[in-house]
């Protein structure tokens, strides 16, 4: 049975005091679902929230990674670095690092390479711009990163591998896409890992919606039969509604 699945991404907020406080405050709420609840600091935090929730059910995981072990890259984090203070599961490809930072399919494969060497769990995002969506392309745009970053793997490798869809006209802009969409693409994310890899893989791996959902939405969301969770932005900044989606299964 595929799991459930709830990511917190904070992107770059909190320092050390207010991560300490929203920790704190994630420790006093209650799960009645049996999701697996998991939030990704900045890098400078990580240790201090893994230090913090290493015996609760939460898991501190990473918004990114380098794909070398170590070298001349000023200002990167590789994967030893990352599993040397606790994390082990890493985010990559969010459509923030691909529009900002200019991360492509292919250096996103190799990212993937690296993670996967080392034994981390991986959350790989992807998704379509409003105007993939608007001229019907979306589909299109969504196979494409999908086989061009994730195919070259063998079909073992997905046991490590959660997929994270992000309709990238949804991200921070308020608009959501509706139960509908996100089903109708959750489909058709695991038709084509069934094309590719068969049944048993398709059913296997969890797919995240990633697009404003909030404690409003999440439960009609959730509901699709191929929506496993979501990996959840700004509402994971304040503890009572990130439960409340933890809790909308």
């Amino acid at each position: 049975m595929r799991k459930q699945i709830v990511a917190g991404n904070w992107k770059m907020n909190n320092d050390l005091a207010q991560t300490q406080a929203l920790l704190t405050d994630l420790q006093k709420q209650t799960q009645t679902s049996n999701a697996e609840v998991m939030i990704a600091p900045a890098f400078t935090n990580l240790y201090q929230a893994f230090e913090t929730l290493k015996h609760s059910n939460i898991e501190v995981i990473a918004q990114n990674m380098h794909f070398a072990e170590s070298g001349a890259y000023t200002g990167e984090v590789s994967a030893n670095m990352l599993k040397s203070v606790g994390i082990n599961t890493v985010i990559l490809g969010h459509s923030e690092r691909r529009e900002y930072f200019n991360e492509t399919d292919e250096s996103l494969a190799k990212k993937v390479d690296a993670a996967l060497e080392k034994e981390m769990q991986i959350i790989f995002c992807f998704g379509e711009q409003l105007a993939d969506r608007k001229s019907g392309n979306h589909e299109n745009i969504v196979e494409g990163q999908i086989r061009k970053a994730l195919f070259h793997l063998e079909a073992s490798s997905f046991q490590n591998i959660i997929l994270a869809y992000e309709p990238v006209w949804a991200i921070g802009t308020g608009e959501t896409a509706t139960p509908e969409q996100a089903q109708d693409m959750h489909a058709f994310i695991r038709q084509t890992l069934e094309d590719k890899y068969g049944s048993d893989v398709a059913n296997l791996v969890s797919i995240l919606y990633g697009g404003s959902c909030k404690p409003s939405n999440a439960k009609e969301i959730f509901s699709n039969p191929d929506v496993d969770g979501g990996l959840i932005g700004g509402a994971s900044l304040n503890a009572e509604d990130f439960y409340a989606i933890v809790n909308a299964f």
